[in-house]
């Protein structure tokens, strides 16, 4: 990933809000939340708060990845939202295009991902001390040597999605940290949050919200 953190200065795209949640489509290379140093106070969080000053965060997204985000706007609703995602209740839905051709029209990649200290924040498969991730994917497409994917992580680990296509031999195509030779060689990492499908907070109404990709 380059040092070097030049945030894009569009105005946030929001999605829906009410009383009590707010969904924006966050664009590519924006931080989720204020990274270490001056330098790296721009970041989503902070620009939300400058229209809905009472905006709470309940998840992130890597600088890199773009898509759907929800924010709580009340205490009780961060707190609802928190415990949804811990319990697993909140079902997301990712497109990428990977690198390659992928022979199976799907499958399930279980592979447990923990930290590598000497290149944090990098991430990898590791069975002995490894936190559980499981990922279901089906191939969308192929085109001109790459393939369109739709990702269904079931946990939500650090670098989940870059990580296990990286072990399926299909690195996300402009992966600053998992792709490498022409893999690498695109304007952005094509990874975005398309979709998400939760419980309201405080209706308890199951709803679905989406935001369109940009690839």
């Amino acid at each position: 990933m380059s040092s070097e953190y030049n945030p894009p200065t569009d105005p946030i795209p929001v999605i829906y809000h009410d009383d009590d949640i707010l969904l924006v489509d966050k664009p590519e290379g924006l931080l989720s939340v204020p990274g270490r140093g001056e330098h790296l106070a721009d970041c989503l969080l902070s620009r939300l708060q400058d229209m809905f000053p009472e905006v709470l965060l309940c998840h992130r997204l890597d600088r890199d990845t773009s898509g759907i985000m929800i924010f709580a706007l009340s205490k009780l609703a961060q707190r609802k939202l928190g415990r949804a995602f811990e319990t697993k209740r909140v079902k997301k839905r990712y497109i990428a295009r990977v690198w390659g051709e992928v022979a199976e029209p799907k499958g399930t990649i279980d592979l447990p991902l923990i930290v590598d200290w000497p290149n944090r924040p990098l991430q990898h498969v590791n069975h002995e001390t490894g936190k559980p991730a499981v990922t279901d994917w089906e191939r969308m497409e192929v085109v001109d040597g790459t393939t369109r994917m739709k990702l269904m992580p079931r946990t939500g680990r650090s670098h989940q999605l870059r990580v296990h296509m990286l072990a399926l031999g299909h690195p996300i195509l402009g992966d600053p940290f998992y792709a490498d030779g022409p893999a690498l060689a695109f304007p952005r990492m094509m990874l975005h949050a398309e979709g998400l499908k939760l419980e309201h907070p405080i209706t308890g109404k199951m709803e679905r919200f989406e935001a369109p990709c940009p690839y």
